[in-house]
């Protein structure tokens, strides 16, 4: 049996350890119980609690007495008697089993959902009838008031098979092109399903008509979460009358109040794995959620994190046993695993001395076996001149480093520095110093960047600190400390200039004031620079003469702006000069503008002109087509009005006309003498 401890919580893993052959005698058993400790100390709750291979789903009959699995290879379903801790029965089946449901209160009636699109029904003494849905199916459930089976899978339909009269039912048709779960509320039947789309469709079974429709997978999405495709719905689950929680394909678990379309709250396991199962503890008020690596157990109302479960192999299925603190899981191994909490609830009455054990082991609290050794990584082995027994049996290789014994790691040490104590005694003596300097005057350590800045903040914290202690008030946080303005003491980007013209106008007295600053910066570098342990108060000025210099500042106010302004426009005319000096030494050279092809340049005046009328209101561009002919207004008989636009004609459009008409005229001259000679032919024969 391990323990494990979370948050304070305990967790016993009650089928830890080795499991011995069923075919070895009971003096090899015996034997090797006296040699190995695991074997030892490993508690056997359940007989053969386990599978062949690999558990797929497992199950706590109503009575609590049966508890059932299924699983592979070859396909088959066991039940195991809590009272005889021991297996009742096992039954092989002629394909993998989906999901299963008990419907009695024992194990006398129980349906299978195979993979073949069958439908398996077990009674007492085996099986006894089995049937097919048209598409493969996912899930189902059962619905008591009606004696009805809801099966969803591949498919848009609902199939449902009435189990009181023996056949089919008419389908609910729904929206999905695919379904993955389903379920019913215990307390007003309402039928859920989630879609592969992402959805949660809700039926009445009454009136076989759509209630309610919620987008889970748009909720899902945070601004914390990253998810590669759009999320379908792997796992639901009812609690009570109105609270829903829906697990999603990326990892994500919603709790809803089927009066909001909004979740309540949104937990991500950021594994990004599919949610395989969702439990309600409701003493304390816990969702148990699990996917295929982690089984997390969180508050529902503010989402706290209670305690975490990490398997050794891959989780398909989560039970919980009703009223205890019992937790089964099936996984991709042959053993199933059993854990206990004792904070969630008392043992089950069939396994009650668990109490008594784990009272008596925290009464007793041993040793780890992790006391007894060190853990090293490469890096120390090689400090330590071990690195040759890499791949020995002296290290136990455990994640990024290996376990060692802990009086071979300390000889190794003693070998490797044999000064250590020396060190160590060293190391004693400058922490006890310290600790009497820590009553002492500390000297004020700067930041590279702002230094004047910090400086002023110090001293403005010194005076509110006192004003705070005389007014009984909280102290307000630094803004040294702030990580927010972290980067305006470390990176020079951020310093201040203190010659440009916003700070000197803003801060007439910066002057004198940086003066001060300055002398105190270099008061406290010549003390770390001497390595003195005290600060020493700067000679030369009293502290009556601080006050009448800060009256006379007050007083100089005025002058002190107008100096600044004074120097600021000396300095912008000298500027000014300086570019002057430089246009007069530069020479302007011609720069060349290429004009369109098909286009003649007529002058800048063109686009000047064009951009003025761009700026001119549609109001006053009418006006100035009417005046130019382009634009024609009048009145209709209607007693609106018309406009008739003349379209200007472009350059190249007045060239090819212009072009049209010379050729048309060309022709005509052409087409004259011709004429005239035919005229003269037929006048000479006639007269021959």
């Amino acid at each position: 049996m391990q323990v494990s401890s979370l948050n304070e919580v305990k967790i016993y893993s009650l089928s830890a350890g080795r499991s011995l052959p069923e075919w070895l005698s009971d003096r090899k058993k015996r034997a090797l119980q006296k040699k190995d400790v695991d074997i030892r100390r490993r508690i056997e709750l359940i007989q053969d609690f386990e599978m062949p291979t690999v558990s797929t789903k497992i199950k706590v009959s109503r009575d609590g007495q049966y508890i059932m699995a299924v699983g592979t290879y070859k396909p088959r379903v066991r039940c195991f008697d809590t009272y005889q801790l021991s297996q009742k029965f096992e039954r092989c089946l002629d394909s993998e089993v989906v999901t299963f449901e008990i419907l009695s209160d024992d194990y006398s009636k129980i349906v299978f959902l195979q993979c073949g699109r069958f439908v398996e029904f077990h009674s007492q003494h085996g099986h006894y009838y089995r049937t097919r849905i048209p598409k493969f199916g996912r899930d189902f459930s059962y619905h008591y008031p009606s004696c009805d089976l809801y099966f969803v899978g591949a498919s848009s339909e609902v199939y449902r098979l009435n189990l009181e009269q023996g056949r089919f039912l008419n389908s609910l048709q729904t929206e999905a092109s695919e379904s993955n779960v389903c379920d019913i509320n215990p307390v007003h039947f309402l039928f859920a399903m989630g879609t592969a789309e992402g959805k949660v469709e809700c039926w009445d079974p009454r009136t076989r008509n759509r209630v309610g429709l919620l987008d889970c997978a748009l909720s899902s999405v945070t601004a914390d979460t990253e998810i590669d495709g759009l999320p379908s719905i792997s796992a639901l689950q009812f609690d009570g009358a109105l609270n829903m929680a829906v697990g999603t394909s990326t990892g994500q678990v919603l709790l809803y109040d089927l009066r909001s379309s909004n979740p309540l709250i949104v937990k991500d396991h950021y594994y990004g794995l599919p949610i395989k199962s969702i439990q309600f503890h409701r003493q304390l008020d816990l969702i148990i959620s699990a996917d295929s690596r982690i089984i997390k157990m969180w508050n529902k109302d503010t989402g706290k994190i209670f305690t975490s479960m990490e398997p050794e192999h891959g989780i398909n299925d989560v039970c919980l046993y009703p009223n205890s603190g019992m937790l089964m899981t099936a996984n991709e191994a042959p053993k199933m695993n059993i854990y206990y909490i004792p904070v969630l609830g008392p043992a089950p009455k069939w396994c009650s001395f668990l109490d008594n054990l784990t009272e008596e082991l925290e009464e007793n609290p041993e040793s780890t076996v992790y006391d007894d050794y060190k853990f090293v990584t490469r890096k120390d082995l090689e400090n330590l001149g071990l690195a040759h027994l890499i791949g020995s049996t002296l290290l136990r290789a455990y994640m990024h480093g290996f376990f060692m014994d802990i009086r071979l790691y300390h000889k190794a040490k003693m070998m490797a520095n044999p000064f250590a104590y020396e060190e160590y005694r060293r190391e004693k003596i400058r922490q006890k110093i310290e600790e009497t300097r820590a009553q002492r005057v500390q000297l004020k350590k700067l930041p590279k960047v702002n230094k004047e800045l910090a400086l002023k903040l110090i001293e403005e914290e010194g005076e509110e600190q006192q004003i705070t202690r005389k007014r009984k008030q909280k102290n307000l946080p630094s803004l040294l400390k702030d990580d927010r303005f972290k980067v305006m003491f470390e990176n020079p980007d951020f310093q201040v200039d203190e010659q440009s013209e916003e700070f000197r106008l803003l801060n007439p007295l910066v002057s004198k004031i940086s003066e001060k600053r300055k002398r105190k910066l270099k008061i406290l570098e010549e003390l770390e620079a001497q390595g003195q342990e005290e600060e020493e108060e700067p000679e030369g000025k009293a502290s009556d003469a601080e006050s009448s210099e800060s009256s006379d500042d007050e007083k100089g106010w005025v002058e002190e702006v107008r100096k600044q302004r004074k120097l600021l426009r000396q300095e912008e005319k000298l500027k000014r000069q300086e570019r002057f000096k430089e246009d007069q030494q530069t020479l302007l050279k011609p720069q060349f503008f290429e004009i369109k092809e098909g286009e003649e340049f007529r002058s800048f005046k063109d686009s000047a002109k064009k951009q003025k009328l761009m700026k001119k209101t549609l109001e006053d561009r009418l006006k100035l087509e009417e005046k130019l002919g382009t634009l024609n207004v009048s009145d209709t008989t209607v007693g609106s009005k018309q406009a008739t636009f003349k379209l200007k004609k472009s350059e190249q459009q007045r060239k090819q006309q212009e072009a049209e008409k010379q050729h048309r005229q060309e022709r005509k001259t052409l087409r004259r003498p011709a004429s005239h000679l035919k005229s003269k032919r037929g006048r000479g024969r006639l007269f021959h």
